[in-house]
């Protein structure tokens, strides 16, 4: 199992609704996901992501399926001009 992370900062902390409201809506589209979990930041401390991505794949091959997904690319391009920064850790458990 590969379990993929990422964080999100976004430039404008208001657009976590609606990113968090898309990447829900991946599932169904994309059979490479085994689960899909997000997180909003509800402290708000300085340094904080806004949002948290976690998605779990069979193995490499599936993460990758998953990334090249054009509902995943969709989702990448809406995002990027947003963005202020994002973290990301993949691990093997």
């Amino acid at each position: 199992m590969l379990t993929h992370v990422v964080t999100f900062v976004l430039a404008d902390p208001a657009d976590r609704f609606e990113a968090r409201d898309r990447l829900e809506a991946l599932p169904p589209h994309i059979e490479a996901l085994r689960s899909l979990t997000t997180g909003l930041d509800v402290l708000g401390d300085p340094g904080a992501a806004h949002l948290v991505l976690i998605t779990t794949h069979d193995d490499v091959a599936g993460l990758r399926a998953y990334q090249q997904h054009p509902e995943h690319a969709e989702f990448a391009a809406w995002l990027a001009p947003l963005l202020a920064a994002k973290t990301v850790v993949d691990f093997e458990s």
